[in-house]
């Protein structure tokens, strides 16, 4: 098991370069702007590419607030800095299908996140170690709105199976983790 947040944009990469509409290829250069920035914890980057009133929606938790998704771009800086602070920032999509328009980016691929057993603990988990990390494992689908100033309008997330299942079974070792470092 690795986490390589370097697959995140691997795909969006490769697509740009081929892209020749203008404003499609604005589109997906924005939202690698952003998995740049948040692969790399650069919270200005990664905020300067987010519209004021963006919108993120997680599918399949709208119903715990905790997990429905921060609105505004103030929300949305708060939700970044949480994931910092709760180091739940190592997180790999490794994206197999990227679509590109004009109004949206949409990616899909496996979404794997090294979670904190001391966090897992907190959320019920039977994790064995709290100092330890573990990982979170599902597929994911995120539709990416850009808006007509050309920033991204919000993250509409949509997952598979619940990537906790078994995630007690899932403890990372040392070196697993790439880091830009």
């Amino acid at each position: 098991m690795k986490i390589d947040p370097r697959k995140n944009r691997a795909l969006a990469e490769k697509r740009l370069d081929t892209e020749t509409d203008p404003i499609c290829k604005r589109n997906l250069a924005l939202v690698l702007a952003h998995m740049k920035a948040e692969a790399t914890l650069d919270l200005e980057g990664l905020l300067a590419t987010v519209a004021e009133n963006a919108k993120y929606h997680f599918f399949g938790s709208e119903n715990n607030a905790a997990f429905s998704g921060p609105k505004g771009k103030a929300n949305i800086e708060a939700f970044y800095k949480m994931i910092v602070e709760t180091g739940l920032y190592r997180i790999e999509h490794d994206i197999n299908r990227i679509v590109v328009d004009r109004c949206c980016v949409i990616t899909e691929g496996n979404m794997h996140t090294a979670y904190p057993g001391s966090l897992l603990q907190a959320m019920g988990y039977p994790v064995d170690d709290s100092d330890e990390l573990y990982m979170y494992e599902t597929q994911q689908l995120i539709v990416w709105p850009i808006d007509d100033a050309g920033l991204i309008a919000g993250e509409d997330s949509y997952s598979g199976e619940d990537g906790f299942i078994g995630i007690e079974g899932r403890q990372l070792k040392a070196g697993d983790i790439y880091s830009f470092d």
